[in-house]
Order: C-alpha cells, then sequence, then structure tokens
C-alpha cells in the first residue's frame, strides 16, 4: 500500500490511464489491419483511405507516448509500401 500522497494518486489514477491507453492501442491496431484487409482485396482506393486513417491513429498515438517512435516509423513505412505495391 502506498504511503505518500503522490503514489496514493498515481494508484488511482493508473486504471484510467490504461483503459485510454487500451483504447488508443486497439484503435490504432485496428486501422492497421483495415489497411492490410484492403491491399489483400486489391482494393487500391480503399486501402489509400484507410492508410490516412491508419497513419494519423499511429500518430496519436506516438504523440501520447502510447508506442515508441521506432514502431510507429516501421509500421507507417511497411503499410505505405503495402499500398503503393497495388
Amino acid at each position: 500500500m502506498p504511503n505518500m500522497k503522490n503514489a496514493k494518486k498515481a494508484v488511482r489514477n493508473n486504471p484510467k490511464r490504461k483503459e485510454l491507453n487500451n483504447t488508443f492501442k486497439a484503435s490504432m491496431k485496428s486501422a492497421i489491419k483495415n489497411v492490410e484487409k484492403a491491399v489483400e482485396a486489391n482494393d487500391k482506393e480503399k486501402a489509400t483511405d484507410n492508410l490516412k486513417v491508419a497513419i494519423k491513429r499511429i500518430d496519436k498515438a506516438a504523440a501520447k507516448g502510447i508506442v515508441h517512435k521506432n514502431y510507429v516509423a516501421r509500421n507507417k513505412s511497411r503499410l505505405t509500401k503495402k499500398v503503393n505495391s497495388l
């Protein structure tokens, strides 16, 4: 059990932060999967639209400190390559 005031507050805030982080992460992963599905279906237009959404969500997660900047760069690069190969 925490004794200090700031530690007690951290314990109260952790579940809220965890829920928000999971929401951002799930949203990002769903967007990535949508791009990959569109690429598999050879739908260039849908893949391009989904790529814009995915990049936006990936960048937002990075800005919030949920994912590492190298993870962001790697995923954006991979997705863009897949869409451009159509």
